[in-house]
């Protein structure tokens, strides 16, 4: 009875050690299945963060190649980057250190956001100046076309100045005295000489030309100005005469013998066309006046 005791012990005390075998095996088991996940875990975040901080190292070697940061910065961010990749690389981090390599990567990432934003900022002014250079440059160029056509302008005018005072050191002109204007009225279509403004309907200039001995049967052209008392061309029969820039009432054209010459003649306004004041007539030959006298209508 006691040998079936004890084979019965032996037996229980059997089964008691293939159970904690078996379940030493099931915790080993799981530990193992766990530690694996856990590896397969790590190693697909170290994955990501290589990929994501590779991606960040090559922006940053752009930016540092088109030299629009600043250098310290860039270089500062390329060690941490390095740093970080080494770190990763070593594969020496468990859950804990996981969680401060992505802590580290956020602050990169919103580091090298801060730089973009500075980058974009300074692209942005580039453009603007490179849009203010072009357009000084345009501005240059117009000023340069018209520089230039101002200088030729310029010469033509030097030019044409020298060219007339070589003719007025040159040409002779007529020399005159006596010069007198006055206003008619028409009666029965003989005229009145009178000095009431509102019933004149002519005015009339006179000059005397002296004699000139070197002057030999020589056609000659002088003009008559009537200036109104504003200082106005006053018009013959609603018309005037320019000549080279200059204004006229009246053309006039004599032969001129050399002798002293009396000269006359007047121009047609309507009647009540002018006022009372101070008018004046103007003598010229071409562009050079001779000759002025005022004389007073009332």
């Amino acid at each position: 009875m006691e040998s079936q005791d004890t084979n019965f012990n032996y037996k229980i005390i059997l089964a008691a050690l293939v159970a904690v075998i078996i379940a030493i095996l099931i915790a080993f088991y799981y530990s193992y299945a766990q530690s694996q996940n856990q590896l397969v875990y790590l190693e697909d975040e170290k994955k990501l963060l290589v990929k994501d901080l590779a991606l960040m190292k090559a922006e940053v070697d752009r930016l540092a190649g088109l030299n629009e940061v600043n250098d310290i910065e860039l270089q500062s961010s390329k060690f941490r980057i390095d740093e970080l990749m080494d770190s990763v690389g070593r594969l020496n981090f468990n859950i804990l250190k996981l969680k401060e390599d992505r802590k580290l990567l956020r602050k990169l990432e919103a580091r090298f956001d801060s730089l973009k934003i500075k980058n974009n900022f300074l692209r942005y002014n580039n453009q603007l100046l490179t849009e203010k250079y072009s357009k000084t440059v345009r501005q240059i160029e117009d000023l340069k076309g018209k520089t230039s056509t101002l200088a030729e302008a310029e010469a033509v005018a030097r030019r044409k100045n020298l060219e007339l005072t070589k003719e007025l050191k040159v040409k002779s002109y007529l020399k005159m005295q006596q010069a007198e204007g006055a206003g008619f009225r028409l009666r029965a279509g003989r005229p009145l000489k009178t000095n009431k403004a509102d019933v004149i309907e002519k005015l009339r200039g006179c000059v005397t030309i002296l004699g000139n001995p070197n002057e030999r049967g020589e056609v000659k052209v002088i003009y008559f100005q009537f200036l109104d008392p504003d200082m106005a061309v006053i018009e013959d029969n609603a018309s005037l005469i320019n000549v080279a820039g200059n204004t006229y009432s009246k053309r006039v054209e004599i032969v001129y013998m050399g002798k002293e010459l009396d000269v006359c003649d007047a121009i047609t306004i309507p009647e009540g066309s002018i006022k009372p004041g101070i008018y004046t007539l103007n003598v010229f030959e071409g562009e050079r006046l001779l000759t002025s006298s005022e004389f007073q209508l009332k």
